[in-house]
């Protein structure tokens, strides 16, 4: 089975801008209930970005930074890792298990296709114990 066949689409991500403030994209995962954003590309050339709790955790709560001062580019982890929607599942699904990462951007031509997450993976492992 290929990532295409199992990972969210880009038409469902929630996409915030770079120099969104944290609590404009703590507001985004809010109001649509997801643990992590997209962030955009700067430009044509440049990568895609990941905004999760745990960026989040670690930069306001930890590091005593200033949720209203700092920037989703300041914490996101940009580049994002990512897989091409051609790779086959188990691949990717080992890579973030060994890497211990629960989300991983799909990207094919630097262009966002949509966002393959281990709950995606499991979903897929479920339905076929049924």
């Amino acid at each position: 089975m290929l990532v295409k066949n199992v990972m969210t689409p880009q038409g469902q991500l929630i996409i915030v801008s770079p120099m969104a403030t944290v609590r404009e994209a703590l507001g985004l995962m809010k109001k649509h209930g997801v643990r992590s954003v997209i962030v955009s590309k700067t430009k044509p050339d440049s990568a895609y970005g990941l905004l999760t709790f745990k960026n989040i955790l670690q930069s306001i709560i930890a590091e005593d930074g200033d949720i209203d001062l700092l920037n989703v580019y300041d914490i996101a982890s940009t580049p994002a890792i990512s897989v091409s929607a051609k790779l086959n599942v188990k691949y990717a699904a080992r890579m973030m298990v060994q890497s211990s990462i629960k989300r991983i951007l799909v990207i094919d031509e630097n262009e966002l296709k949509g966002i393959l997450t281990m709950t995606d993976i499991i979903g897929i492992l479920m339905d076929s114990v049924e």
